[in-house]
């Protein structure tokens, strides 16, 4: 073969350069792909918003242009998750590590206990900080995290300040396909949800929630902002040492402005989610994450052991699809990941915590981009 046609055949010109017509495919975990329509409005806008003449990047965050914008990107969340007028929405800095100190800050109470469902790296995570500002209570144990006991073995406090759960850990690939109980011996427990990866890929009831949070850089947008929507009643209550800029009260008094906040990316999530509305909304989303995750699996569960998923079925991630090469050959995962790269699908690789390869497929990652990766994986175990 030609070095021309092997070039080719690999995505990229003779001189090693991908070319502008490629099609890539790129899994990212996080940041993950933005939208090009929405890439493209932002180009436009980039060197003067509107008729201000200034970019939103240089726009005060007191100024008419950016007010409008928080204003409606908080529209936006209202609208696309139909957000209940007992709610409040914000915009927060500090990604979810600060979310991990900021939910037990407002919600914990003196003398009482936190419960934590801690199915992965970053729910744990999240149950460690919270032991530094009180009682903390891990309400199910698990050796590996491949699944998710049922409810009715959790260790539940009828009086716990809050329940917390990760509804999707990136990592090890585990969702929860049901909302925790709030009825019966826990109908006055508030549920919080970390939902950073899965926010806006399916329709849920916020009323089952006392508090949820979501990091927007899986499907909502570029990093640096956080949404944080909490129900009114569970506000006003933060620790005495709660810092101001971690103060749910306090950001939702203030519009989310109580200090400057991360401007460029609220008005990037707000045209994201402008995008997500303008096809199909969260219906749409749903199903195309569903269908997107399908492919995947089915080549997965169809490949006699060449790929292997180790989370139970019922808790498989469908926008975090986790998988290992002949029960962990990292030799031929290294050669898949290399293999993959030149055919333009990009950043396959696990999370170094767990190894193997990892396919993000987040909402701005098109069912085309899925389909090649199905047909790549396809042809690599035929040739491997």
């Amino acid at each position: 073969m030609s070095a021309t046609n092997s070039n080719a055949m690999n995505g990229t010109s003779a001189s090693g350069d991908i070319s502008a017509s490629d099609f890539f495919g790129y899994f990212s975990a996080g940041p993950s792909k933005l939208p090009e329509e929405v890439m493209h409005k932002a180009q436009k806008e980039f060197l003067s918003y509107q008729s201000s003449r200034v970019s939103v990047m240089e726009l005060s965050h007191r100024s008419p242009e950016y007010m409008a914008i928080n204003d409606d990107a908080i529209a936006c969340v209202r609208r696309i998750f139909n957000v209940p007028n007992n709610y409040k929405v914000m915009f927060m800095a500090g990604g979810g590590t600060g979310q991990f100190a900021a939910v037990p800050l407002n919600l914990s109470a003196e003398g009482k206990s936190a419960d934590y469902c801690v199915s992965g790296t970053w729910s744990e995570k999240a149950f460690k900080e919270a032991k530094k500002f009180g009682n903390s209570n891990c309400v199910f144990s698990v050796n590996k995290f491949t699944t998710i006991p049922g409810e009715s073995t959790w260790s539940r406090d009828k009086d716990a300040s809050y329940l917390y759960y990760c509804d999707n850990e990136t990592i090890h690939g585990v969702e929860f396909p049901f909302i925790p109980s709030n009825e019966g011996d826990f109908a006055n427990v508030p549920v919080v949800a970390d939902m950073s990866s899965n926010l806006g890929t399916r329709i849920f009831d916020v009323n089952r929630f006392g508090v949820i949070y979501a990091t927007v850089q899986k499907n909502l947008g570029p990093a640096g902002c956080t949404i944080v929507i909490a129900r009114e009643d569970l506000l006003g209550r933060p620790r005495s040492f709660c810092p101001s800029v971690l103060d749910y009260s306090q950001t939702s008094k203030a519009n989310s402005l109580m200090n400057t906040p991360v401007t460029y990316s609220v008005y990037m999530t707000k045209l994201v989610m402008e995008w997500i509305e303008d096809n199909g909304g969260l219906s749409q989303m749903e199903n195309d994450s569903k269908a997107k995750s399908q492919l995947l699996y089915d080549v997965i569960d169809s490949s006699d052991g060449f790929y292997s998923s180790v989370v139970d079925k019922m808790f498989r991630s469908r926008v975090n699809v986790v998988f290992r090469l002949k029960d962990g050959d990292e030799q031929l995962e290294a050669a898949f990941i290399s293999a993959a790269k030149k055919n333009n699908l990009l950043s396959l690789k696990g999370h170094r915590s767990v190894g193997g390869i990892r396919a993000s497929i987040y909402n701005a990652i098109s069912l085309k981009m899925v389909e090649k990766l199905a047909q790549f994986m396809r042809d690599f175990q035929k040739s491997n």
